[in-house]
């Protein structure tokens, strides 16, 4: 395009002047060698031009010939080249297509048009060739003279990595990684793996650091580096938590600080602000994450943050969490539970059973099936529970790569992966076994057999247990009394619980209720077993079967 302006500029110039020269007649007088010669200034500017014209053409003539065989070997090398570079593409695209052949035979012609020096894609062609055949060692050759090369560094080094992965040689994969990171921070593949591996051999300090670095060069997004170093923190503030509190309370809350909603860090902020007697900040780092994410370990904490607390002060907290989050299963759960400690059996089944209506899980079931087993005894009814318990989906749990873990774990123990645990349900493999493949806790919570009132006969005491049973006319008066509370039960219930009971084995030796409570030896609905001051059960009553789940 210069070129053309620059010309079309001497064409201008030159018009210009011949026209300045038709305004300006004049005549030439030139004597040479006794010769006089006259001519017009117009004729004579025409003539000098012409000359300089011809003079160009002369020379341009005679450069062209002299520099003719480089002008013919440049043509031919370049025409080389091209047919190179064609191969070349052609079998990148073979090796990618997974082509073996049309990859090796390309890669021979590549190399016969074009040096590798020349083009160091070369090296690539022919590692690509080498991986599809199966010849590793070949490949891994060709990534470590890559690796070599200043200009192909990033990826030889993505090539022996990816090498050692396959082989499981997780060893050279770190170190292959960490050497891409320091000569390549900026590469996202390099700064992930190296993470991954510093935070397998826990070591927080350094990969916050390697994070911090890669945040700073924008390798990875601003909402993701912020939710690795906010795990990233958490793992630390869990490994201080017992040695320093105040360092794991200040992690924590940075971690809080970057993602609001990461419950590990919240329970962690918690604790430690516990241990240092600050339990009014600890429960209200608590309520704040209830508000946003109703958890159970939330609940868990939140509900035993005092150690010498009573069942009934546990039972008002559970109160005031589900005050913070009504109408929440995970919320009923809780103050079900709390109640049950508390042997508020009245409020504990009430909640059980609304829970078990907003969301019907194993372990809702299983609560039900405890407070059965504190309120009745019936056998029926427990495995009527149970029953369903089975056929209920199975409750949310910390999931990452196929496997559970029964706490929060900052790293996935398969794959080695941060931030791999989730909160959900795990996969299942036991279908609930009703008509149309759902369960329906309104039928499940109707079908209740209604507690049995014909008296079996009592099982023989094993031999292996010591304690005698109760007295013949005890156990009577005993009979006679639950008898009464279940006709009034069934009073009250209606006629749509009169179900028949299938026949059932009495428990061997059953806590003692109503008026013999006072007689009884150990008492079952006295004091919470975890105050202070409960005496052990007896060893007759430790036989029956406990369905608690937490």
């Amino acid at each position: 395009m210069i070129r053309i302006l620059f010309f079309v500029l001497l064409v201008l110039c030159l018009a210009l002047g011949f026209a300045w020269l038709a305004d300006r007649p004049g005549e030439l007088s030139l004597i040479w060698q006794g010769q006089l010669i006259e001519m017009s200034l117009m004729r004579a500017a025409s003539i000098l031009i012409s000359l300089f014209a011809a003079v160009l053409i002369v020379v341009w003539l005679l450069r062209t010939i002299w520099l003719s065989p480089h002008t013919v070997t440049r043509y031919f090398r370049s025409r080389k080249r091209d047919r190179g570079y064609q191969a070349l593409s052609t079998g990148l695209i073979a090796a990618g297509a997974g082509d073996a052949n049309l990859a090796r035979k390309m890669a021979a012609r590549t190399r016969n048009l074009i040096s590798s020096d020349q083009e160091p894609l070369i090296h690539l062609l022919e590692a690509q060739t080498a991986l599809i055949e199966g010849k590793y060692d070949d490949a891994r050759k060709k990534f470590e003279a890559m690796a070599d090369d200043p200009e192909t560094r990033e990826l030889g080094l993505r090539g022996l990595y990816l090498e050692a992965k396959r082989l499981g040689a997780n060893e050279a994969a770190r170190q292959y990684a960490e050497r891409a990171s320091e000569k390549a921070p900026h590469l996202p593949w390099a700064t992930l793996a190296t993470l991954d591996h510093r935070s397998q051999a826990r070591q927080w300090d350094e990969a916050i650091r390697l994070l911090d670095q890669s945040r700073a060069a924008h390798v990875l997004e601003k909402n993701e580096a912020d939710r690795k170093k906010a795990v990233l923190l958490t793992a630390r503030a869990m490994e201080r938590l017992d040695a320093d509190p105040k360092s794991a309370r200040d992690d924590a809350q940075a971690a809080l600080k970057l993602d609001d909603r990461l419950v590990p860090a919240a329970l962690v902020a918690a604790k430690a602000l516990f241990r240092e007697e600050n339990l009014r900040k600890g429960a209200s780092i608590l309520e704040r994450m209830w508000k946003l994410d109703p958890h159970p370990d939330i609940a868990r904490l939140y509900v035993r943050a005092r150690g010498g607390d009573s069942a009934l002060d546990r039972l008002k907290r559970a109160k005031k969490l589900e005050s913070l989050r009504s109408n929440n299963a995970v919320a009923l759960a809780t103050v079900a539970e709390a109640a049950l400690d508390a042997r508020e059996l009245a409020l504990a089944r009430t909640k059980a059973e609304a829970a078990a209506r907003l969301e019907p899980r194993e372990s809702i079931f299983l609560l039900l099936a405890d407070i059965e087993e504190a309120d009745t005894g019936d056998e029926g009814r427990i495995r009527h529970w149970m029953a369903q318990a089975l056929k209920s989906p199975r409750d949310p749990a910390w999931t990452a790569d196929g496997v559970t873990s029964p706490v929060w774990l900052p790293v996935s123990p398969v794959s080695g992966r941060l931030d791999a645990f989730e909160w959900k349900a795990p996969p299942s493999q036991i279908a609930a076994a009703t008509e149309d493949g759902h369960l329906n806790p309104d039928q499940a919570i109707r079908s209740l057999p209604p507690v049995a009132t014909v008296p079996r006969p009592v099982e023989e005491p094993a031999p292996e247990r010591t304690v005698e049973a109760a007295p013949t006319a005890e156990r009577d008066q005993t009979e006679r009394e639950r008898a009464e509370r279940e006709r009034a039960e069934r009073e009250r219930a209606g006629p749509e619980k009169a179900i028949s009971v299938p026949d059932r084995k009495e428990p061997a030796a059953s806590p003692a209720t109503g008026k013999d409570a006072e007689e009884a030896p150990d008492p079952f609905f006295g004091r919470p077993p975890d105050d202070p001051g409960v005496r052990e059960p007896a060893a007759a009553e430790r036989t029956t079967t406990n369905f608690r789940l937490f």
